[in-house]
């Protein structure tokens, strides 16, 4: 049975922070310190379930398909931020990860609170933008948003596997989601304030979901970001370090053959391991897929 919102741990008192108005900044920061430490043992409660949802994407990333979160607020503030994070990281497509807000892009900057309470906005949001064989994430920390419930709905009519993320216990979302992740982080220091240590469960989950993600579709090799875009001047410096620690080269060979391979710091490493021509160490990456581990292990 779904709980009101008053019977919500998320939007419970804090007897800790009882005269909060009171306190002085330092007292403010070491208690707003000290309810933080509650939140990796949060989410290391749900390791379980996040292993799982991650094993859904992989198969789901592997066979051609995507993942993309939904959210409203700052659970749809913070899907979007980390779907966009992974283009750069991980040199992977725009549209491999991709978040969706209530109320659109304009939700990002400013706050468009009615937006979460339609169902029907989320059933188009996911019928506009989902396909079968995609992967759905349902982000809410009350686990309840309206807006989010209606993206699952959807999702779950149109055969679409589905994972939600909320930070409380036998919720809607819960109940409707293939997946479902509990983040139990309490109560807030100003009740009901859930980008606090929801929203930073909800972050180092998110964290955990992409990037256990693409290490193991091949976009990591050791800890190397080996698919990264060098789009500036740091980036193409990380390539020619990335490209010297794996092959054990030089700064100046890694550089000569990184220009001939332009820029691809995968056929790069390729051809300096393997002793290959350009064409062939790109012939080999598409053998494999673009996994790199596995076009050297072949």
């Amino acid at each position: 049975m779904c709980k009101q919102t008053h019977d919500l741990t998320t939007e419970m008192k804090n007897e800790k922070s009882n005269n909060l108005h009171e306190y002085s900044t330092k007292k403010i920061l070491q208690l707003m310190n000290e309810e933080d430490k509650s939140v990796p043992l949060a989410v290391e409660h749900a390791l379980p379930k996040i292993e799982e949802a991650i094993e859904l994407m992989v198969s789901a990333i592997s066979s051609g398909h995507r993942v993309l979160y939904f959210g409203a607020g700052t659970s749809g503030r913070l899907g979007v931020l980390d779907a966009s994070e992974c283009p750069p990281t991980f040199g992977v497509s725009e549209n491999l990860f991709q978040g969706v807000i209530a109320g659109g892009d304009r939700a990002l900057r400013h706050a468009i609170e009615n937006a979460e309470d339609s169902e029907q906005s989320g059933e188009e949001d996911v019928a506009n933008s989902v396909e079968v064989g995609d992967i759905v994430v349902g982000i809410a920390a009350s686990g309840h948003t309206p807006y989010v419930i209606g993206a699952m709905k959807k999702a779950n009519k149109m055969g679409v596997r589905t994972v939600g993320i909320t930070c409380n216990k036998d919720t809607t979302l819960s109940e409707l989601v293939d997946v479902p992740i509990e983040l139990v982080v309490g109560s807030e220091i100003i009740t009901g304030s859930t980008r606090l240590k929801a929203g930073t469960a909800q972050k180092l989950t998110l964290n955990m979901l992409s990037t256990a993600t693409m290490i193991r579709t091949g976009k990591v090799y050791k800890n190397l970001m080996v698919n990264v875009q060098a789009t500036n001047q740091k980036l193409r410096n990380r390539s020619i370090e990335i490209i010297k620690d794996i092959a054990e080269v030089d700064e100046e060979t890694a550089r000569i053959v990184n220009e001939k391979a332009n820029g691809d710091l995968k056929v790069s490493i390729l051809v300096l391991l393997l002793n290959l021509s350009i064409e062939e160490a790109k012939l080999k990456l598409e053998k494999n897929q673009g996994n790199i581990a596995k076009a050297l292990s072949t």
